[in-house]
């Protein structure tokens, strides 16, 4: 019988690099097609994946089950190591574009600080919904999971995952909506 995924990240944590090669077959595809949506290059995004792994080998014991699953930790590492390699690229591409363009680097760093505080809002927005809705929304979203694989992988019908997304969507639209009268109210 195979081993669970967390069974996998606690044998990782032993250092059995069995267990790393059993989780890479299982999320290796689906953790670089989320790497190359945000880095849009195969290699950089072959790179993140690379660092995901090696962080899961060197942090496995950090995995707590009760906070979550197993894949979405992974995917989340896998996130953070996409999202680190293109700031790296952009700073690369930042400092190269300094001394020719003084005034638009400025407008970059707004951008950029408005992108990261929209990244935060959504975070504390997903951070809200039930551990079911996130799940979901996370694998579709950022794992790039249709509904089917989505069903499969979770083991649950295709109904419910539809439910979980269309209900998990329509949280997170009322939790950002007070989010934004918030802020309105506040200018």
């Amino acid at each position: 019988m195979p081993r669970t995924d967390e069974e996998l990240l606690a044998a990782i944590s032993t250092g059995d690099e069995r267990a790393l090669a059993d989780l890479y077959d299982r999320f290796g595809r689906i953790a670089y097609g989320l790497a190359l949506r945000i880095v849009r290059d195969p290699a950089l995004a072959q790179d993140a994946v690379q660092d995901a792994f090696l962080a899961a080998w060197r942090t496995g014991a950090s995995f707590d089950s009760r906070r979550g699953k197993a894949q979405t930790w992974l995917l989340t590492l896998v996130h953070r190591r996409a999202v680190d390699i293109v700031r790296r690229e952009d700073r690369r591409r930042t400092d190269q574009l300094a001394d020719d363009v003084p005034a638009a680097a400025s407008t970059a760093t707004d951008e950029e600080a408005a992108l990261r505080e929209q990244r935060r809002t959504v975070q504390a927005a997903l951070a809200r919904l039930s551990p079911d809705q996130r799940e979901a929304l996370e694998l579709a979203y950022y794992g790039g999971l249709t509904q089917a694989e989505l069903a499969e992988r979770l083991g649950i019908p295709i109904g419910t995952v539809k439910s979980r997304v269309f209900a998990g969507l329509a949280r997170l639209r009322d939790l950002l909506g007070e989010t934004d009268d918030l802020t309105r109210g506040t200018e």
